[in-house]
Order: structure tokens, then sequence, then C-alpha cells
């Protein structure tokens, strides 16, 4: 469709004509020849010598391209333009971040993938996040690791893959041997504070108890239940082991009740891989629409118009008032 973005310059085209009715006319002095005796030549020609002026005549085609061409700018400065059939696009409005227990306890190899390999806790837990990563379209991405230390491994990115990479880096004991879930979720709420999105959600995996942080993990979740943070918790590991390789499963499940997230036990590959596929049901991505319609300009045709009309003028009067000199010349 065809439209002028700044149709409101058209009120400059009488311009010229207010002009033309409220400015003095051009006055220009030009140097005379005197001669003693003017006044006996005036009588001999039989004319009255009086004050005056010389108008020039404009001739017809110069009036017809001066109006052309200011039609022209004024229909540039108007911003002519072609707009295109709405364009439409869909993105999330989630951040999502994701907290990995990277502890000592994730070293031992009592995790079957979903093909049935015998793989450390860390590098199962790896292959199913990884897959997740993949399948995020739109969603912001953070990853924190957490062991006696949280840190940010991850900042928020929709570079999917950068993601993936790092997370592909990531070694058991990084961050410490104890585990330290409230510092994670502490650290999640921080990273989130920057964060404008509608919809914010953690998904804390951890195969340990809570040893090393310095904020309790419950008033860590009643903080992230305040700040609008849903919790969603996985346990993997042996609830009946001691020490650091117990996983408290009822931690978990408080965190998560707390945030109006939703707590997961995760046995193997085939398990986290449901628990993932569940969270993405039950925490499905809000999606802002976007829209707009794509612009061509088109101020170029009628300015460069003005122009080529310009010069063709320029040229012409040119040509004309060399072929007057030759046409005096020849006379005289």
């Amino acid at each position: 469709m065809f439209e002028f973005a700044w149709p409101w310059m058209f009120v400059l085209l009488p311009l010229p004509i207010l002009a033309w009715w409220l400015l003095p006319p051009y006055r220009a002095r030009q140097a005379s020849v005197q001669v003693p005796f003017f006044e006996r030549l005036a009588a001999a020609t039989g004319q009255t010598p009086q004050r005056g002026a010389v108008v020039l005549q404009r001739r017809r085609v110069q009036m017809i391209f001066a109006v052309a061409i200011w039609l022209l700018l004024v229909a540039a400065l108007a911003r002519p333009q072609w707009v295109g059939d709405a364009v439409t696009r869909e993105i999330s409005a989630r951040d999502l971040v994701l907290a990995i227990d990277i502890s000592g306890s994730m070293e031992q190899a009592d995790f079957r993938s979903a093909d049935g390999a015998a793989l450390t806790r860390l590098d199962g837990v790896k292959r199913v996040i990884k897959d997740f990563i993949a399948r995020r379209r739109g969603d912001r991405l953070a990853l924190i690791l957490f062991g006696t230390k949280a840190y940010v491994q991850v900042p928020f990115t929709q570079d999917l893959q950068t993601a993936a990479q790092l997370l592909d880096q990531t070694q058991v004991g990084m961050a410490g041997q104890q585990t330290a879930i409230g510092d994670a979720i502490g650290l999640a709420i921080k990273t989130l504070e920057v964060s404008t999105a509608k919809q914010k959600v953690l998904i804390l995996l951890t195969d340990g108890n809570d040893t090393a942080s310095r904020v309790p993990p419950e008033h860590a979740a009643d903080i992230a239940r305040q700040k609008g943070l849903a919790v969603y918790t996985i346990g993997v590991g042996d609830p009946a082991a001691s020490g650091e390789n117990r996983v408290d499963l009822g931690v978990l499940q408080s965190v998560a009740a707390v945030t109006g997230g939703r707590f997961f036990r995760a046995e193997d590959g085939a398990q986290l891989q449901a628990i993932y596929a569940d969270i993405d049901r039950l925490a499905p991505a809000k999606l802002d629409t976007l829209s707009w319609r794509p612009k061509l300009p088109l101020f170029q045709w009628p300015l460069g118009a003005a122009v080529v009309l310009g010069l063709a003028l320029w040229l012409g009067l040119w040509l004309g008032a060399a072929r007057e000199r030759k046409g005096v010349l020849r006379h005289a």
C-alpha cells in the first residue's frame, strides 16, 4: 500500500504563491554608459527620458518546470513509502534459569541413560539437559552451577548453542564438593532481579542435601515466592544414603510447594527426560506478539526527478541565452 509518512508537508504547496504576493519584486542595479549629449540624443530619436525598470519576461516553460520541481520537492519531503503486509511474530516472555548440582556426589556412576548405558550422574544429567536446551525457542536461558559455592556459568542469553557448549565443559567439583541449595536459589533470585519477563522459572537439580548454604533453602524459597519466581526441583540419587550422598527430598518438596512449582524424582535418564517434558507442559512459555509492517522509502524518486528537471531547465536556459548572444553578434 502506498502512503505518505508526513502528509502534513503538503501544506507547503502554496508557499511560492504566498511569496509571489507578499514579498517585494527582485530589483538589481546595473552600470550604464553616460554620454554628455544624452538629451540631444533622446530628442533626435523622439524619446522622452524617464526613470523606470526593465521587467524580464519569464517563459511559459520556466513556470511549468518551476511548478513541477516544487511539487516533486514537497512530495519528497512528505516521505512517500510503500507499506507491505503486516508481519506477526511471537516471542517468548519467559526467563528460564537452570541450576545444576556439580558437587562431589555427582561423580557416582550409577545413572542409567535412556539407552541403558551406565554414566556418572553429571554426564547423564548433561545429556538430558542439552536436549532440553536445544528445544528452547525464544526463551532467555541462564545456567547456574553449584557445589560448595554457586556461580553463574551462563548469563541470560538466547544463544542456545553456546549455553550447551558451556554446560558440556562442566566438571564435577568445579564449585566444591559440598552442596549449597539455598545459595543457588538466592543466586537465581539475584540473576532475575533485572529481568522484565512476565514469566520467571527456576529448574533446580540436585543429588544431595544442603550442607554449605549461608541461606537456608526454605528461607530462599520464601524470597523466591515474593519475587514471583516458580521453582521446579528435581531430586536424583539415593535418599537412603548418608552424608553428602543423601538427597534431601523433603527440602526439595518444600521449596517447590512454597514457590508454586513442583517436585520431581528421577532415578534414570528416561525418567529425567519425562520430567523435563512435564515441566514444558506445566510451565508453558508465555508469548508476546510483535506485529509490524515493512516500509520501503520512495522519497528518492520524486527528489531525483526534481534534480533532473532542474538540470534540464538550467541547460535549456543556458542554450537559449547562448543562441541569443550569437544572433546579436551576427546582426552587429
